[in-house]
């Protein structure tokens, strides 16, 4: 079977678009769209207006009348809500959503992969994140009625996905162990997900679903292993992220050391061998630091099937970077001011998340200070099981008086940043508050930003999808 060259890299919240994923895809080239988060972009698109009414166009699609309506009765504003009006966003996710959360998400994920499938005949994959785990069944159903090819997880080791799919092609109910905070070994804290309950007679309308192929993203040969000695269900492939991709990273093996800059350390330790990739006979893919025709010329001879490239796409006209804020960080680039930083904090799941250092966002440490602390989107809360049994939810970037009081320690709120609010914000979505303020973006890439120059032709300031493709594979074509 022909992979793909090139995987377009899931870039989240809405950076990988439908627009880019489906630039990338009829292109010849595996594009990605996120999941994760696209509940709130959905809602947000329709409160503006849906613009060129792809939106609706998609939901129409649906033999889903009466779900599609209540979704558009709630969330889409004719003409678009005024500028500084807040966005009206869908409640954050626990472990019983309300049916109508759950019917909000699978239909925002149908419409992100159907649009990025409209019309053509070429791959399309979602990404999704194991840490942020209490949406992912309705958002895997959701892309699996668009007909989604590949589902890309990491951030976590996702033993469940695989047999979760081969239940979803089948329109069965599936449930998904969640990760619990003060649970031990005798609980069994999980989220269910009914099909036929979510929208009553999808089975016969739908029939038997293509179940996609799954390529989890891992970071080292044992975690590999370990994925297919306990999957419940068929790896179909390996994508393999090294320290210098953008978003989130593994933490270094062995003991957390930082470098001068406050940077965690990397090591041998942390490099993986494509040898021993090949050991399992799937195909894999290399990710972070591999965005040139050389790279993945070598990688290539080395036995992986292609490579997964992020930042390069991420800068791209079709990208979904809010315009300004990707006009601002290419002039950096041109500028050679660009600045990639590997913070330990950022992240409220305690995995190092690159930032890239622009004025006016939250990575410039007034704008940081400045913002009151609130945590109203939750994609990224834990569950905590408290000792009368019942759970809770608590996020480190939330007020830390809140964190505190659920258990948490004060300590873990240094430097936190809202990366649900700020990665929506960068997206162009950025909330309204009451009091004026106005959540501000998190621009994040990997640590070759600086070659994104490169990709810009002579006597133009910005760079397409087919300009990064038709770099990576040179003149040749390596088709």
């Amino acid at each position: 079977m022909d992979f793909p060259l090139v995987i377009q890299g899931g870039m989240g919240v809405a950076i990988s678009n439908w627009t880019l994923a489906r630039a990338v895809s009829q292109l010849g080239q595996l594009g990605v769209v996120s999941g994760t988060g696209i509940n709130r972009v959905l809602a947000s698109r329709l409160a503006e207006g849906d613009l060129g009414g792809h939106m609706r166009r998609a939901l129409a699609s649906l033999p889903l009348p009466e779900v599609v309506k209540t979704i558009l009765e709630r969330y889409y504003i004719a003409g678009g809500k005024a500028p500084d009006a807040p966005y009206k966003t869908p409640p954050a996710y626990s472990v019983n959503p309300p049916v109508f959360l759950d019917q909000l998400t699978a239909l925002a994920n149908y419409v992100e992969v159907f649009l990025a499938k409209e019309n053509h005949a070429g791959l399309v994959g979602i990404n999704l994140l194991e840490k942020v785990q209490m949406p992912n069944l309705a958002s895997l159903y959701g892309a699996m009625l668009a007909g989604v090819d590949y589902v890309l997880m990491g951030a976590g080791i996702p033993t469940q996905v695989a047999g979760v799919l081969d239940k979803l092609a089948r329109h069965e109910p599936v449930s998904y162990r969640l990760d619990a905070h003060g649970a031990g070994p005798e609980d069994d804290v999980r989220m269910h997900f009914d099909p036929e309950r979510i929208f009553p007679g999808i089975t016969s309308l739908f029939g038997q679903l293509k179940r996609p192929k799954f390529l989890p993203i891992i970071s080292s040969v044992t975690l590999a292993q370990a994925l297919l000695k306990r999957s419940e269900g068929a790896i179909d492939g390996f994508v393999v992220e090294g320290p210098t991709a953008g978003g989130h990273n593994a933490p270094p093996r062995g003991a957390l050391k930082l470098n001068e800059l406050g940077e965690p350390i990397y090591g041998d330790k942390d490099v993986v061998d494509p040898e021993k990739m090949k050991q399992f006979g799937l195909p894999f893919w290399f990710a972070g630091g591999f965005g040139n025709p050389q790279q993945l010329k070598n990688i290539r001879a080395a036995g992986a099937a292609g490579i997964q490239v992020g930042t390069a796409f991420a800068l791209c006209d079709e990208s979904g970077m809010a315009p300004a804020l990707k006009k601002s960080v290419l002039r950096q680039v041109f500028d050679e001011a660009a600045q990639v930083f590997t913070s330990p904090n950022a992240s409220p799941t305690g995995f190092p998340f690159k930032v890239v250092s622009v004025p006016g966002t939250m990575s410039d440490p007034e704008v940081y200070a400045a913002r009151n602390r609130i945590c109203d989107l939750g994609f990224l809360r834990v569950i905590v099981k408290k000792e009368d049994g019942t759970l809770n939810y608590r996020c480190p970037a939330e007020p830390v008086d809140d964190y505190v009081r659920k258990g948490g320690k004060i300590e873990d709120t240094a430097g936190r940043a809202c990366l649900c609010n700020n990665l929506v914000a960068t997206a162009g979505y950025g909330q309204h508050r009451k009091d004026g303020a106005v959540e501000q973006p998190l621009v994040t890439s990997g640590d070759d930003l600086a070659a994104v120059g490169q990709l810009v032709p002579a006597g133009k300031t910005s760079y397409t999808a087919a300009d990064v493709i038709g770099f990576l594979l040179g003149p040749s074509g390596l088709h």
